[in-house]
């Protein structure tokens, strides 16, 4: 069943958030709306620490191999936290810089420190931890 709601919006974002609808794609308010929605409630699923549910993610990480033995360094991470690697994937973006992405599988809280270890990592020049759910909630 869907329910009719209402929100007030100054003229300046609700024009910003048309922009981002039709950049996007989408085909009206209500299910950009829906999909922001979504997207804070599987936040909000990762935030209990005591959720002992397996949960999987993405982390990306683009890094200069060579800088402070940074590839070598990150290698290790994943080593001494195999239990939540799943896969990897190292793209050699030209010859000096690799793009990793990992697929991390286990507990929200170990997933959520391991990935906040790999993008805090000194020389990683762009990192993102990407969560995701079964979407059983939603």
């Amino acid at each position: 069943m869907l329910c009719r709601v209402g929100i007030s919006l100054d003229d300046e974002l609700l024009s910003q958030f048309d922009e981002l609808i039709a950049d996007k794609g989408y085909a009206n308010r209500s299910e950009a709306i829906r999909d922001l929605i979504r997207e804070s409630l599987v936040q909000r699923e990762w935030t209990d620490p005591d959720d002992d549910t397996p949960r999987v993610a993405v982390a990306i990480l683009v890094y200069a191999h060579d800088e402070q033995n940074l590839g070598h360094r990150l290698a290790h991470m994943q080593h001494d936290s195999h239990d939540l690697v799943i896969s990897t994937t190292h793209v050699h973006m030209d010859a000096t810089n690799c793009l990793e992405v990992l697929l991390l599988k286990g507990r929200a809280s170990a997933i959520r420190r391991f990935g906040e270890a790999l993008t805090s990592t000194v020389g990683v020049k762009m990192g993102r931890l990407i969560l995701a759910t079964q979407g059983e909630q939603l």
